[in-house]
């Protein structure tokens, strides 16, 4: 048996005796409050729904538009802050990454199958570029943290940037020396690496900042990123 196909194992073993029995997390932080023991009402139609017939099949974007693939963390903080800016037609929270197919949160959760909490932009390149997406991903969270992003741990928090072409390769990595020369004390983390897969997350975890506001981890934890970047990026928000 492999390492791979023995740990995916693992992880199924573990969702399988995890999922069904539920549980309930503490807030502020998400490893701890982010699945409720019923999946959370959504007052619109999940954007995931649309896409659900091609889970894990590489990604297209509509006409003129492109798409770019973020790990900042929780994928509600990287949804809430993204869908915020002009130029951004969609953001979808899933994950990517990792070597099982169609996980759910439970699975990934466990931190087992390598995919990481992602956020799946599709953008007007001729109104926002793929640079100012960059600068929003390193401003937005904290690259110098591995596998952990304020009370989140575990690798699918990790800071990780999936490209789609070999332009975006260059513009990514070309950011992250620079970022690394600016002064930074410490190393920056944050994996590039070529985008194969992305997998919707399950519906109750779209549009979660706007559909749930009022929910401690949205106050004490996403509504202070969102702040940070309207004042930071305010030209550039909607």
């Amino acid at each position: 048996m492999t390492t791979r196909f023995s740990t995916a194992f693992i992880a199924l073993l573990i969702a399988a005796l995890w999922a069904p029995a539920g549980f309930s997390r503490d807030l502020p932080s998400k490893s701890k409050s982010k699945t409720p023991r019923e999946p959370a009402p959504s007052s619109e139609e999940s954007p995931a729904e649309a896409s659900s017939k091609k889970k894990g099949e590489p990604a297209e974007a509509p006409d003129k538009l492109e798409l770019a693939t973020f790990g900042t963390g929780c994928f509600w903080c990287g949804e809430a802050i993204f869908q915020r800016l002009k130029g951004v037609d969609s953001v979808v929270s899933g994950y990517s990454g990792g070597d099982v197919k169609n996980p759910s949160y439970h699975l990934v959760s466990t931190g087992l199958t390598g995919h990481a909490e992602v956020i799946q932009v599709a953008f007007d390149p001729k109104v926002i570029s793929y640079d100012k997406l960059l600068d929003v991903f390193w401003k937005s969270h904290d690259p110098t943290q591995l596998n952990k992003q304020g009370p989140d741990t575990g690798p699918q928090y990790r800071s990780v940037i999936f490209y789609h072409t070999d332009e975006q390769k260059k513009l990514a990595e070309q950011s992250k020396q620079k970022l690394a020369k600016s002064g930074h004390t410490r190393k920056i983390v944050t994996e590039i690496s070529p985008f194969k897969a992305f997998y919707p997350a399950e519906d109750y975890h779209q549009n979660y900042f706007n559909n749930h506001p009022e929910e401690d981890y949205c106050q004490s934890i996403i509504r202070p990123k969102v702040n940070k970047v309207k004042k930071v990026f305010k030209d550039k928000v909607k």
